[in-house]
Order: C-alpha cells, then structure tokens, then sequence
C-alpha cells in the first residue's frame, strides 16, 4: 500500500524533490560510515573497454566505481572544470578528482548532509562539495568544461529544468556525461526526447542494463553484509529494495527489461 502511494505521488514534481532530499539527508546522517561510499548500482566493463586494475577489496566497491570511471573517461578530464550534479557521499567525484586530474571537481547535491559528509570524508586540493538543486546550478554561466551526472536525475521534479542548467553552465564544446535508469521503456522514450530538445548534440547512447545487473550479481555478497552491518535489522529489506540486491523489485525489473539503464554523451555546441 505505502509503495503504491508513493508510486502516485511521483507523478508529482514537488514530491520528487521533497523525497529525494530527505531520503539522501537521512541516509548521511544514519549511514556516515566511509565503507558507503557510492549510492550507484555499478557497472562490468565490455570486453572492448580498457580494463581497471583495482584491489580485491570489497569495501573498496568494485563496481559503482567502475560506473564512475567508465563514463568520466568518455572524454578526456586532464585540465578540465567538472561538475557533478547529484554527487552523494563523494565517493565517484574523489575517485575522478585524484585520478583522472581534472583542474578542479565540483559535487553539487540538494541534501546538506551529504555534502558535509563529503567535504568532513574527502580533501582534496581541486575537490569542493556545495549544497544546491539541479534545477538551479548556483554557478555562472559558460564556467565548466564538463557536467557529470550519475544515477540522479530520475529522483529530479523536471528534467527539462535540469537539462537547461546544464546547457547554461557548459561552456561552448562542453560535454555532458550521464548515467541513469528509468523504470519502464516509454519513460527512458521520454528521457530521450528530453535530451534531443535541447541545445546539446548527442555523441554516444548506450543501453548498458546489461552490465548493471552483472555488477549487481557480482556484489551482492558484500552488499548484503554491507547492509547487516550498517543498517538496523528492521530495515534490512527495505534497504536491500533500495540497494538492488538480488531478489529486490529494482533487480528483477532490470532483469526483465521492465527497467532501463542507459549511459549518453553529449556536447554543446
């Protein structure tokens, strides 16, 4: 019944907003722990792309870094000005600003607690965390080489809104790099159409539901004891819904192509 509610009043753009900000502010002050440092589902790499020589550790998380890594190297970061929109607890925009060697990183999210979980979490000489809306960028106009999104923009009240900061903050030949799901075909239909009405030029599209569910299946072990050891026990099922383990709503319907998952790259100019 409460999902069902909640289902309803997603149709709404202020209650996506509202959501998505107090969901992510109660997840940085009741899970602050280093080892969550992703909130992404992850991503296998094709055998066409480089491989990533990353240590067996499972607190590292393996594959929601590779989703980072995989789409920022899309274009070249060497010098660049990045901003990610909707950039969580940190961890991809650390991982990209220490080894990829951007000028400067920039994670913006709506929830102040995970920016402040960020900025308390990752230092780093061009790394800054700043509270504030996708639909509103509090930065000037032609200021950034790149915006980087990752799984967000699906939790956003109007992407449209969205899609025109990011054109208004990128700089002429700027590129946008985006990763998201949507939960039904017609609706990815709609993100597309979204993107074509822009002033953006589309690069590169990929449907990679694919790799997601082989990171999903390939971390579940250590997702599931990632979420016995930070997450109260009444709150474990719930969790693992949001997290995508295996078994949960958000896995089967990718795993039966109710549910997409598609990575862009566009540019402006």
């Amino acid at each position: 019944m409460v999902n069902l509610i909640i289902k309803a009043f997603k149709r709404y753009a202020w209650f996506k907003r509202i959501n998505a900000k107090i969901t992510y502010e109660i997840l940085a002050k009741y899970i602050p722990a280093e080892e969550w440092r992703f909130m992404n589902y992850g991503y296998v790499p094709t055998e066409a792309e480089p491989p990533l020589a990353l240590p067996d550790d499972p607190t590292l998380q393996k594959y929601p870094l590779q989703m980072y890594h995989y789409l920022a190297t899309q274009v070249d970061l060497r010098g660049k000005t990045v901003l990610e929109v909707g950039s969580g607890r940190g961890g991809g925009a650390h991982y990209i600003a220490t080894h990829l060697q951007p000028a400067s990183y920039t994670g913006l999210d709506l929830a102040q607690r995970a920016v402040d979980l960020a900025n308390r979490l990752y230092q780093s000489a061009n790394l800054r965390f700043i509270q504030g809306s996708a639909e509103k960028i509090p930065l000037p106009d032609n200021s950034i080489d790149v915006v980087i999104n990752v799984e967000s923009c699906h939790a956003y009240g109007s992407v449209p809104a969205f899609l025109g900061e990011v054109t208004r903050v990128l700089k002429p030949g700027g590129y946008f790099l985006m990763v998201d799901f949507r939960n039904e075909v017609k609706n990815m239909d709609v993100l597309h159409a979204e993107l074509r009405a822009t002033e953006l030029t589309w690069l590169k599209h990929e449907n990679i539901s694919e790799r997601v569910i082989m990171a999903i299946e390939a971390e579940n072990d250590s997702k599931v004891a990632r979420i016995e050891k930070l997450v109260p026990p009444r709150w474990h099922t719930l969790f693992g819904d949001f997290a995508g383990v295996v078994g949960s709503r958000f896995y089967n319907t990718l795993k039966d192509g109710t549910r997409v998952y598609h990575r862009f790259v566009l540019r402006k100019g």
